[in-house]
């Protein structure tokens, strides 16, 4: 097992492309859990946030995943 290449392999990327597609998840992620945070306070503010940024996600992630394979 390859500590680096592994994973990215096993969802059809190189280790460069997986580091990035993960680091644009991850800060996707912060950012919209700062808006979440945000809205627990104002609650007229940033009121889709979560879900929308939830469902961009899934839709990146497992959507675009399930097109790339049936290529």
């Amino acid at each position: 097992m390859h500590l680096l290449t592994d994973h990215p392999a096993s969802v059809g990327e190189t280790y460069l492309e997986h580091m990035g597609q993960a680091t644009s998840f991850g800060t996707t992620m912060i950012l919209a859990g700062i808006a979440c945070l945000i809205h627990g306070l104002i609650p007229a503010w940033f009121v889709s946030t979560g879900s929308k940024t939830i469902s961009r996600l899934h839709d990146r992630m497992v959507i675009n995943r399930r097109r790339k394979e049936a290529k």
